[in-house]
């Protein structure tokens, strides 16, 4: 049997201009960093490690006399890092908050926001869970308690009590779920777990048929697959709509089109907080990323770039 799918992809086109050349400055609070020289250290939300680890290879492969080490830790860490001096930039999904901005300003610096990427926020579950399809709506109620099994959201399931499984306890999609879909309150359901980075959230998901794992979608991507259209085979990933009830034809996967049309309702943005007196290294990592090559890097890893022309193809394939 012929089985015939039509899929999107989504290509880029960018128009933006080359990175400016640097000049050398003089050393400020012992720093020798330049905008493409030294030797930098910046904070990241551990959930963006596979995104940032392709940049910061590309990256220093182009500008060799730069070199940028990652600290991976939770959103709130990284932000704390950035106030406190100890880093200049914190890859993160959300802008600076008032009181943030107010206390960096206070100090007389000119703290700047970077939008880099939109990351659409993935639930899966186990690939042997065929209740793939959830709206909006049903996810709220898991988390904010009132459906407490699988039976409560799908009446023919025999799964049991549902468990909900974060990478970290102040990671950026503990606080996309509690300030964007549950109003700024905190998430009421017991039954939620908390490892130490995302992929234990996706072994934990493979081993427990009752899991609901919530991860950012640029863990998702198969590597071998450069449409961007294949998922980690070990799990399922749920299909989410915006109705009240979510079927297969109301309810879409995290892939580029569909972020790009606002189909799937579960987005967020990728910012680079940068408080860097100098302009220095900090800014020039930052605004590779947002650079053309930056943005193709973005493209390649499943995530919708922020900046350039988006193509879209349509693409009909038989197997």
């Amino acid at each position: 049997m012929n089985i015939k799918l039509s899929y999107f992809f989504v290509g880029l086109t960018l128009t933006t201009c080359l990175m400016a050349s640097c000049t050398q400055r003089k050393p400020k609070g012992g720093r020798t960093d330049t905008y493409s020289s030294g030797v930098i250290s910046f904070a990241s939300d551990e959930s963006f490690s596979p995104i940032i680890e392709d940049e910061k290879q590309v990256f220093e492969h182009n500008y060799p006399n730069a070199k940028v080490k990652p600290i991976y830790t939770s959103e709130s860490e990284g932000i704390q890092m950035l106030l406190d001096g100890k880093v200049c930039l914190v890859i993160t999904s959300r802008d600076y908050k008032k009181s943030e901005l107010k206390n960096l300003q206070d100090r007389r610096f000119m703290p700047r926001a970077v939008k880099l990427a939109y990351d659409g926020l993935a639930l899966i579950i186990n690939k042997n869970n065929t209740d793939s399809c959830i709206s909006v709506d049903d996810i709220k109620n898991i988390l904010n308690g009132k459906a407490k099994s699988w039976s409560d959201v799908y009446p023919k399931s025999k799964l049991g009590e549902i468990s909900i499984v974060f990478d970290n306890k102040r990671s950026s999609a503990v606080h996309y779920i509690e300030d964007s879909l549950l109003n700024g309150k905190p998430i009421k359901n017991e039954n939620v777990a908390a490892v130490k980075k995302t992929s234990e959230v996706i072994s934990y998901v493979e081993k427990n048929p009752n899991a609901i794992g919530i991860i950012g979608s640029n863990w998702l991507t198969d590597k071998t697959d450069s449409t961007n259209l294949t998922f980690n085979k070990n799990i399922r990933v749920m299909r989410v709509s915006k109705w009240h009830k979510a079927t297969p034809e109301n309810s879409y996967l995290p892939y580029q089109y569909y972020i790009l049309y606002g189909q799937y309702p579960l987005v967020r943005t990728i910012y680079g907080l940068l408080n860097d007196p100098i302009n220095g290294l900090p800014w020039g990592f930052a605004h590779f990323i947002e650079s053309p090559i930056g943005q193709r890097i973005v493209m390649r890893a499943g995530l919708l770039p922020v900046m350039g022309e988006i193509n879209i193809r349509r693409v009909n394939v038989t197997e």
